[in-house]
């Protein structure tokens, strides 16, 4: 075991040295590089979580002690190598107290060796690709030793600068800049946020790594057979995202026999960060337990290859992303359902924060009566003297009789940081 772990320490070293290189630089707290806490890095399968890695690497002063989990050769890897793993590491690069470990949720019991190390007075950072997994483990062996930090696809800045379209103040100003701007906010719409995927779009890499996520996350990590049940039902979910669902429904839609086995499969496919269930708000977690879902999806990528979609379906791709702006933004999100409904609000912990109605126009007036009705209504339920209307390309702002406002931005804009 030893002979295999220093070849792949050694080729690991170069393969990561290669992957930083002419990357899009991610947010990096500058607490997490201070604190003596693990920090757990987390987040659907290729959403740059390893590339973070390295960028943390590279802010360090000790960088050697790095080791890439995710690989076939690691079969027989169990928990009695992790003390051989640690030799090689001192044999090659001498002692150092820094440590890198990626996918580590690929072995089992990696958190008490996490933990020995922590105890011993080492730094580690740690990536995996399974919100539940490290949330239970860490709870049990890490309490008050971790800090976890989740990484989503690339947010629009991103996007526009991966794609080498980063914005300058003059291109709000102008019409060219505004135009080109609005153009790769369309692609945006489209392509979504995965790196690669991002910057060389391709049906086969989607298909590979929804594969990837349903075979390797879902199916063998819970040791479940029907695949079929599987693929239908994200095929209903991709197909029908942003809209509401109940457990009973979705199982006679797919023909499986009881509701509690459709929410076991949400809850495993939620684990990976494939999907979300978004929750009503109410004052009692009952009451929010017992109502409809609505589903969003990680990234819009997701959503067209996976799903049957008729139409253009912008509507939904666009109120996933703003979905997924806002958790990317650190939010917990609710919808708002009373007389009427409001897309989003937020939630800070002790009270609702900000309410959004997300709508590709509000040209014609019904259009702009609904989305209204909707959104003050949440504004009046929860005391907010503002509201948000997200769009794709229209500015307002909206004085109401009783001297509240409503906010009316171009989608692209507001992902871009004016609010």
């Amino acid at each position: 075991m030893k002979h295999l772990l220093r070849t792949l320490i050694l080729e690991q070293r170069d393969e990561a040295a290669r992957a930083v290189e002419a990357t899009v630089p991610r947010q990096i707290d500058p607490e997490w590089l201070a604190s003596p806490d693990v920090v757990v890095i987390s987040g659907v399968r290729r959403c740059g979580k390893s590339v973070l890695l390295q960028q943390i690497r590279s802010r360090m002063a000790e960088r050697d002690y790095f080791f890439n989990f995710d690989d076939d050769r690691l079969a027989g890897f169990a928990i009695e190598h992790f003390q051989a793993l640690q030799e090689c590491l001192m044999e090659l690069f001498g002692p150092q107290r820094t440590y890198y470990f990626d996918e580590i949720q690929n072995i089992e019991g990696w958190e008490r060796f996490v933990r020995r190390l922590h105890n011993g007075g080492a730094k580690v950072f740690v990536t995996g690709s399974n919100a539940r997994m490290l949330s239970r483990e860490l709870g049990t062996h890490l309490t008050g030793r971790y800090t976890q930090a989740v990484v989503w696809p690339f947010a629009f800045a991103e996007f526009l600068q991966l794609r080498g379209h980063a914005p300058s103040p003059t291109h709000l100003h102008t019409t060219a800049g505004r135009a080109a701007l609005v153009a790769q906010f369309d692609a945006y719409m489209r392509i979504g946020g995965f790196p690669r995927h991002a910057l060389s779009p391709s049906t086969a890499y989607v298909s590979e790594l929804f594969r990837g996520i349903v075979f390797r996350d879902v199916l063998t990590r819970h040791r479940l057979t029907n695949d079929r049940e599987m693929q239908q039902l994200l095929h209903y979910l991709a197909s029908n995202a942003t809209h509401r669902i109940t457990y009973s429904s979705l199982s006679r839609t797919i023909g499986v026999r009881h509701p509690d086995t459709v929410k076991t499969y949400l809850d495993y496919i939620e684990q990976t960060y494939l999907v979300a269930q978004v929750m009503k708000f109410d004052w009692s977690v009952k009451v929010q337990m017992a109502n409809p879902k609505k589903i969003y999806f990680v990234d819009n990528a997701i959503i067209d290859r996976v799903g049957f979609n008729a139409t253009d379906n912008a509507g939904p791709r666009l109120e996933n992303l703003v979905y997924v702006e806002l958790r990317r933004r650190g939010h917990e999100v609710y919808y708002h359902a009373d007389r009427k409904e409001c897309d989003f609000v937020t939630w800070n912990g002790t009270r609702i924060t900000a309410a959004y109605q997300v709508t590709l126009s509000i040209s014609t007036p019904e259009t702009r009566t609904r989305e209204l009705a909707g959104l003050v209504e949440a504004m009046t339920a929860y005391a907010l003297p503002t509201g948000y209307i997200l769009t794709l390309d229209h500015r307002e702002t909206i004085a109401l009789d009783d001297g509240r406002t409503v906010q009316v931005f171009p989608c692209w804009q507001w992902l871009l940081g004016e609010e």
